[in-house]
């Protein structure tokens, strides 16, 4: 087994905090997603996330006007350069403190970052600059008495507009200019929003919190700014002078003292601003000026619904002259400006919007919440969702893969059902008929339904092609489901009780109780069945220190218990079914052979698992991680491994036989989470004690800090400050092996294999080399090429060897194989169809693989099986709407050539009537015997003899 596992992709979260920025052919989004980075193709319909990672959450993105460059910086002030084109980090710098907003001005030389109240102009590294140093500073502003809200650069570049949430505006420019001062805008009576720049122009307005909107006239236009030479101002005379260097001191301390000096200087000469006029004369009779020309009061909309309403996200299209507004009561509206025309209204939820967006072009604006996790790209002209994505609102607490590792199912504490695909990193479905927490979920083995079970008493199948929920399980009495599990037919549905001590056993297909199942005296965790089809086996763990083995079948309510000396945490089958894996709350893995019940080998994992110390724990690390346990576990699909993860942020996977650890991957960096340092930090304590025990309270508040009880593992989230623990609650190997999934705080992480240049032959020899591969096509020895290319197992030689063998030749080539490179070679044709243009060639060679192999006992295995009809199934769902697309598209053109044919009757030219039969295939009407008709029954024909081949 392969473990080259590495990040892939970021499922489940969908948005977190901060600011969400378009590309700049506007068919992309850019979201922070935590202390990563997700962005989503509006265009093709996928997401990714990007394989770096902060150490804290992203709150300010920003990307260049090329889409080169981006920079992201975190709640800490810790700004990444990120290269967008191999999605790696260039360069760090660290601010001061938290940074409010950054921009990149519309010709990419500069960008400024808003710390406090002061604003950074930086150089912008490339060509346009010719700086190849990162955070170049350039000048420095003081924005206002008050912290900087929105940063928006003019069109030229040249000025930058200043909002601060003292409701102050100010206008800088970048260089000394002509016929300029800097101007302060005043007139609204709260917090800057935000404030744009009109195209090509100087106007601007701006949007305060309670809804003002005011349009400001520039006197000037940007044609009557010139750039001139920054004048020279006698440096002012000190009042003191420095006393002279005494002999004592040494040649480094006035060293020293110079370069501070120098530096200094150098602050004062970026600090100062020379656009500034401070005599009062000049500025009254200055040609610059800015003259208020209308106030609008856009919030008194919204509050016709919700009284205390207040404008929290603002954005402007300078093509388009739209404005869209977003409100704290999840409401947006669209404005027409400069007549402030309302033309588009719509509520999305309940929870305010925290972001708003337009792309370049203006037709989607994209809208994000903050306290639901909802990123939304709305096209406001045909009044549609381009992608609507909502992740669980709450934690995920289980996760289950669908037979051929195309969906990926998920349940959260927020009582909903999600799917997820794979390949789109999408959430096609959400099942909300839960009114309670979700504790497990399985999807049956012909991916026609799934199964939860939930805290509400109720046990749920949802159909996965009609999207419903068509059976509704329950027992009795009342009773919370911790478990649930559907047999290999697809028939039986069992799940665990967790305050009623006995499983329950339904019919899928009545939907009625068969039986209920006693024996066990503590809550069931984890129930499982045999995954072997002649085996109705069923396993159950429970918090009574006891594994129950049971034919459900074939003998009523006899089992056999095997004693595993701790609290059962979780149980799974091995692929072969022959053996289970039980994780006890000792911190051990305990393999046990299903028939005889005996032990087979234990992993002590305790150690590796490792635990960090909470802000409010009293105790150490090392004395939580005696204490530690995994909650989780699951076989490899070869059965070699075993997945495990709990409480912390590491994952483990362990060698069955050899009970070793083979590897260990953290999930996660983000010390934004609670639970991932290993000491509480100095600057946290103080002279009594940890500071996360000391709460500030008025004097007849009362109480003390509520010290969390042993056992807790959620805390309380109705305290003043809570921070989300890092964990795992879950995790799966996808079918095919190739990749695994972990439902953690931060999201579904799945970790992929590795698919970098790596040489992994397999029996290798000395005379198998590239060039007696060559050297064989070139004598058309096609086996004995194909059986070396399989050996030095290099992708690029097996797809050569592959298409130089003729088509009449597959059969007989497939026909020499022997079992152990028909396998391989599976394994290579499902990962070459996935990019190949040549599929019909690549589907003979499936198909005469399967053929002649196929018949046979153990040749192929089920994960090669699986991930070749994951390809074949995303092909044909490929092709299926490119030939929707085509067809409709044919029948356009002919229509369209009828109606041109009609016009021009009589005026017809012999050249351009051929042209016209070879691009649309449409011929006159006169030749019948060449009449080229398209109905729906020859295409339906064409489909199906299709679909037969």
């Amino acid at each position: 087994m392969k473990f080259s596992y590495k990040f892939s992709n970021l499922l489940g979260t969908i948005y977190r905090n901060g600011n969400l920025v378009f590309t700049p052919d506007g068919n992309s989004v850019i979201s922070p997603v935590g202390n990563r980075i997700t962005v989503y193709d509006l265009k093709n319909n996928k997401s990714r996330t990007l394989s770096l990672e902060s150490r804290y959450n992203y709150t300010n993105l920003a990307l260049s006007p090329d889409g080169s460059l981006l920079i992201a910086v975190n709640e800490k002030g810790e700004a990444q350069l990120i290269s967008m084109m191999s999605c790696t980090v260039i360069h760090r710098h660290k601010f001061q403190t938290g940074v409010q907003c950054i921009c990149f001005s519309p010709n990419g030389a500069f960008f400024a970052v808003a710390v406090q109240n002061v604003v950074l102009i930086f150089c912008a590294p490339g060509e346009i600059t010719g700086e190849y140093n990162p955070f170049v500073l350039r000048r420095k502003f003081l924005g206002g008495y008050d912290d900087v809200t929105w940063l928006d650069w003019s069109s030229d570049s040249r000025l930058l507009a200043i909002g601060c949430r003292d409701s102050s505006t100010k206008i800088v420019a970048i260089n000394y200019t002509k016929n300029f001062r800097t101007y302060n805008l005043s007139g609204h009576t709260d917090a800057i929003v935000a404030c744009f720049f009109e195209a090509n122009s100087l106007h601007l307005n701006t949007i305060s919190r309670n809804g003002q909107l005011c349009l400001w006239e520039c006197s000037l236009a940007p044609s009557d700014l010139e750039d001139a030479e920054r004048p020279k101002f006698a440096p002012p005379q000190r009042k003191r002078e420095k006393k002279a260097v005494s002999d004592n001191e040494s040649e480094d301390d006035v060293e020293d003292v110079v370069e501070k000096d120098a530096l200094k200087e150098e602050s004062s000469k970026e600090a100062e601003d020379v656009n500034h006029i401070k005599n009062e004369d000049e500025t009254q009779g200055h040609p610059f000026f800015y003259k208020k020309i209308c106030r609008h009061y856009l919030a008194d909309e919204p509050r016709k619904e919700q009284r205390d309403v207040q404008l929290t996200a603002a954005n402007y299209n300078t093509r388009t002259k739209v404005l869209v507004v977003a409100f704290s009561s999840g409401a947006f509206y669209l404005y027409e400006l400069p007549d402030v025309n309302m033309i588009h209204s719509l509520s999305i939820s309940d929870y305010p919007i925290s972001a708003a967006l337009f792309n370049c072009t203006g037709d989607w604006v994209a809208l994000a919440s903050r306290e639901i996790g909802q990123l939304l790209v709305w096209e406001w002209q045909s009044e549609q969702y381009i992608m609507k994505q909502q992740g669980h609102s709450s934690e995920m607490t289980c996760i289950a893969y669908s037979s051929d590792g195309q969906f990926i199912a998920t349940g959260g504490e927020d009582s909903k059902v999600k799917l997820w695909n794979t390949q789109s990193s999408f959430c096609f479905v959400t099942f909300s008929e839960h009114t309670s927490g979700v504790t497990g979920i399985q999807f049956s083995r012909n991916k026609k339904f799934l199964v939860s079970s939930s805290l509400d008493g109720t046990v749920r199948a949802f159909d996965i092609n009609r999207y419903r929920n068509f059976r509704t399980f329950t027992s009795p009495n009342p009773a919370q489901f911790s478990c649930v599990a559907v047999d290999y037919s697809g028939e039986l549905v069992v799940a665990g009780g967790q305050d009623v001590f006995d499983i329950f056993l339904w019919s899928v297909k009545t939907g009625k109780l068969l039986e209920i199942i006693s024996g066990h005296e503590g809550p069931v965790v984890s129930i499982a069945f045999s995954p072997v089809a002649t085996s109705s086996t069923l396993v159950s763990g429970s918090w009574d220190k006891t594994v129950k083995i049971w034919n459900c079948l074939e003998s009523n309510s006899e089992h056999e218990t095997i004693d595993a000396v701790s609290d059962v945490t979780n149980v799974t089958f091995s692929p072969s079914g022959e053996e289970i894996a039980v994780a006890t709350l000792s911190g051990n893995i305990t393999i046990f052979d299903i028939k005889s019940a005996g032990q087979v080998a234990t992993i002590e994992g305790r150690n590796d698992l490792g635990a960090g110390r909470l802000e409010t724990d009293i105790i150490t690390a090392r004395k939580n991680a005696e204490a530690n346990y995994f909650s989780t576990i699951e076989y490899s699909a070869d059965g070699e491994c075993i997945l495990a993860a709990g409480k912390s942020a590491n994952i483990c996977i362990y060698h069955v036989r050899e009970a070793i650890l083979l590897k260990k991957f953290e999930i996660t960096q983000n010390h934004s989470l609670d639970g991932l340092n290993d000491f509480i930090s100095r600057k946290h304590l103080s002279e009594f004690g940890n500071m996360a025990l000391v709460e500030d309270r008025e004097e007849l508040e009362g109480g003390r800090v509520a010290i969390r009880l042993p056992g807790v593992q959620r805390g309380d989230m109705s305290s003043r400050r809570f921070q989300q623990e890092v964990r795992v609650f879950s995790v799966k190997f996808s079918p095919t092996g190739q990749a695994f999934a972990a439902a953690g705080t931060e999201g579904l992480c799945i970790y992929a294999l590795d698919k970098g240049v790596v040489f992994d032959p397999f029996d290798l020899s000395l005379e198998v080399t590239p060039k007696a591969v060559h050297e064989s096509l070139k004598l058309q020895n096609y086996t004995k090429a194909l059986v070396m290319s399989l050996k030095l197992n290099e992708p690029n030689l097996i797809a050569l060897v592959l298409e130089r063998v003729p088509y009449k030749d597959i059969e007989l080539v497939c026909a020499d194989l022997s079992p152990e490179f028909a396998q391989r070679l599976l394994q290579q044709l499902a990962r070459h169809l996935q990019s190949t243009p040549h599929i019909e060639f690549y589907l003979q060679w499936s198909c005469c693989l399967l053929t002649k192999h196929g018949n046979q006992d153990g040749v192929f295995q089920h994960t090669g099986l699986l991930a070749l009809h994951e390809v074949l199934s995303r092909k044909y769902e490929m092709l299926n709407k490119i030939c929707d697309y085509n067809k409709y598209t044919l029948k356009v053109l002919l229509d369209r050539a009828d109606k041109l044919e009609q016009e021009n009757e009589g005026k017809t030219n012999a050249t351009q009537e051929d042209s016209d039969e070879e691009m649309l295939l449409i011929r006159s009407k006169d030749d019948e015997n060449g009449q080229s008709q398209f109905s729906d029954e020859e295409e339906s024909d064409s489909g199906s003899e299709e679909e037969m081949a």
